[in-house]
């Protein structure tokens, strides 16, 4: 069964980072474009990053330019997202998504890791 588990979130001030981890298993980690999502309460959920299969970064909104940054290590089956320059507007949910092909592109997410950025 395909398993995603978020950690590194936490609390910190405006200008600080974190580093979110997802752990990967279930699919064949190596043959999957990964993505990051987030949600804030009362808003919708956003895409904030994805990478593809050949460790290329294909997406980040202006929102996160420049401050955020994906990264994948095959061998350890995770999915990384540096975060640095934190603002209070980036305080959300953050969830870890894949959509297997093996799987027919089933959408899998894990349970999500809080961010506040608060002073």
């Amino acid at each position: 069964q395909v398993q995603l588990v978020e950690s590194g979130g936490g609390l910190v001030q405006p200008g600080g980072s974190l580093r979110l981890s997802c752990a990967a298993s279930g699919f064949t980690f190596s043959n999957a474009a990964m993505n990051w999502y987030r949600q804030a309460p009362g808003k919708e959920r956003e895409l904030v990053a994805t990478i593809t299969e050949t460790h290329r970064p294909l997406y980040y909104p202006d929102s996160v330019k420049g401050r955020f940054t994906i990264s994948r290590d095959n061998a350890e089956k995770a999915v990384y997202l540096q975060m640095n320059s934190l603002k209070v507007e980036d305080t959300a949910v953050y969830y870890c998504n894949v959509r297997p092909g093996e799987l027919r592109y089933r959408d899998y997410w894990g349970r999500g890791t809080q961010v506040t950025v608060s002073s």
